[in-house]
């Protein structure tokens, strides 16, 4: 049994979720002097305690590996992330697949959500992608223009600090960039294959300061980024905006938080939260003037979805019936293989950025006979960092033997593989979606999400090209691919859904509330007072990863609400 606990105190902004967006909601909103309560549903983070990027194998029972060890390098597709609290499957908290549906679902349960757990890699959309229906016919165009955006893209990047070069390319916009690391070894080959190819591999844009920057220190290139970055040279949103923000002392900070749904009055209004807190499992109700929304893609749907009342039956912000509908994610296709002319080389800290140095954007934009619509960009592996590819655990799993013989192939593998991961556009379709179980709930009784989805013949055609393209560019440096090609007449290789952890488009934006939940400022259309800003409100998925968008759109959502709130609109 729960125990009620309420308050009859009225915050200014609830703001529920601490990742890109609600971070970013957070700081922006306070630093103007606004009084924010932010809810997370896991615990505070301490990065001294939490994060791993200084700890090496011996440090952890059985050198970090096994099931009943403390993890070291962390499974990046199907088990955990070295960072805190990420999950593909979390104890508790299920969630369900139609049938014939198989769809992953990555979760984070602390401060900063899955911020602490991301690439970083941080790209602009293009003039084009927020106008998709216009260019070919395919989707609904955003309600928004690229010029719209562009300002608080600029903000973005250099509040953030974001690494690239001006390039011209108008699949991958110019922004306000720091100066990337040299490429390595490994790129430089990818780039000088790709080249005749007309495949033009440039600098990465990755949220990670090289320089000093808003009092974090640069980063020293010690390449664990995935085990979180105790310098904050890495953007999380914990440590770059929820903790200055806090300084200002108009951020309140409920960690523990689980929302159970928002509350609204006899207009339709949000005027309460309802959560459970996970420690003492009371449940609490807090009071709010405005509530942003900010849980993640399907997390806000689905608190969307369990807030039903009776003037929004269906759900609140729902009267379109869209919240939930055209889910999306990246097309992925990874492709690994072995290059013999690395063999030999003197070992040295290829370590770097945590990313790849050089990336390579979309280059088919004009080009008419390709079979698919839009395109996808291209992003590199390899070196001689501690857990790369093909290293160590790879070699072992693939040579018999152990001692001298086991050292000697480690020897001469190391640092030999190269990988290539195609990322995506996907199209929206009307069998993508998520929607709530009626069956089942979670630990503290909320009704879960129940996954549908389906890749289209845009999708699988995309994932083909990246085979092909993939094992030209590996033919061309004289690489082995990993595992064998797939006959030109079998269905290609595509990631599972959800697998690429970009899921987004479930309350999506538009100019007409009939087909839209939110404005173009991410405002509900049924209840002013309540904002989305996280990566729900997308009309597409470009092939650019979504946290910069985020974080650019959340902002401009806090100067609108600021405004609205200043002209007692809201």
């Amino acid at each position: 049994m729960f125990q009620v606990q309420r308050s009859t105190q009225v915050h200014d902004v609830v703001v529920i979720g601490s990742g890109a967006g609600g971070g970013t909601v957070a700081r922006v909103l306070a630093n103007k002097g606004i009084k924010v309560t932010l809810l997370e549903a896991g615990r505070m983070l301490t990065p001294a305690k939490d994060y791993k990027e200084h700890k090496t194998p011996y440090d952890y029972d059985h050198r970090g590996a096994g099931d009943a060890a403390e993890f070291y390098t962390g499974k990046m597709q199907w088990g955990y992330f070295a960072a805190p609290n990420g999950y593909w499957d979390m104890e508790g908290e299920p969630y369900t697949t139609a049938p014939g549906t198989n769809f992953r679902w990555f979760r984070s349960r602390i401060l900063g959500g899955r911020t602490n757990h991301y690439g970083r890699i941080t790209l602009r959309f293009s003039d084009y992608d927020f106008k998709p229906k216009s260019f070919d016919g395919l989707g609904w165009d955003w309600p928004l223009t690229y010029d719209e955006v562009a300002p608080y893209y600029d903000l973005a990047e250099q509040f953030i600090g974001v690494t690239g070069s001006q390039e011209g390319i108008r699949t991958a916009p110019d922004g306000k960039f720091t100066q990337c690391p040299p490429p390595r070894v490994h790129e430089r080959l990818v780039r000088d294959a790709a080249s005749p190819m007309g495949i033009k591999a440039i600098p990465a844009r990755l949220a990670i300061i090289t320089k000093n920057h808003n009092g974090r220190a640069a980063c020293h290139y010690c390449g664990q980024c995935g085990r979180g970055c105790v310098t904050a040279s890495n953007y999380s949103s914990s440590q770059v905006d929820i903790f200055p923000a806090m300084k200002t002392g108009n951020l309140n900070v409920i960690c523990n938080a689980m929302v159970r749904e928002l509350i609204t009055d006899d207009k339709g209004l949000v005027k309460a939260v309802s959560y459970v807190d996970t420690e003492t499992r009371e449940e609490r109700t807090i009071h709010c003037r405005v509530c942003v929304v900010a849980a993640s893609a399907c997390e806000s749907a689905r608190l969307l979805l369990n807030s039903k009342s009776t003037r929004h039956p269906n759900g609140l912000a729902n009267g379109s019936g869209v919240v939930g509908r055209y889910l999306m994610d990246s097309v992925g296709r990874d492709m690994a293989g072995y290059v013999p002319s690395l063999e030999g080389m003197p070992k040295y800290d290829t370590d770097g950025m945590g990313g790849g140095h050089l990336y390579i954007p979309w280059w088919g934009l004009e080009d008419k006979k390709k079979d698919f619509p839009r395109g996808y960009h291209v992003e590199i592996g390899g070196g001689f960092n501690m857990p790369t590819l093909g290293a160590f655990n790879g070699t072992c799993s693939r040579n018999e033997g152990f001692g001298k013989g086991l050292k000697d192939a480690i020897r001469r593998e190391y640092g030999c593989y190269v990988g290539l991961s195609g990322r995506g556009e996907m199209i929206p379709n009307e069998k993508s979606l998520c929607d709530i179980d009626p069956q089942v709930v979670d630990r503290w009784g909320i009704p879960v999400l129940r996954f549908h989805f389906e890749w289209g013949e845009s999708e699988l055609r995309q994932a083909r090209h990246m085979e092909q393209t993939f094992a030209e560019i590996f033919d061309r440096m004289g690489g082995k691919l990993l595992g064998a090609r797939k006959p030109e007449l079998e269905t290609p290789t595509i990631s599972v859904p959800g697998a690429i952890i970009h899921e987004l488009g479930t309350v999506r934006m538009g100019a007409d509330p009939k087909t839209s939940a939110l404005n173009k400022y991410n405002q509900a259309h049924e209840a002013k007072n309540l904002f989305v800003a996280d990566a729900a409100p997308f009309v597409s998925n470009p092939d650019k990863n979504p946290t910069l968008t985020i974080c650019a759109l959340a902002w401009r959502t806090s100067d609108y609400l600021a405004e609205e709130m200043r002209k007692g609109n809201v």
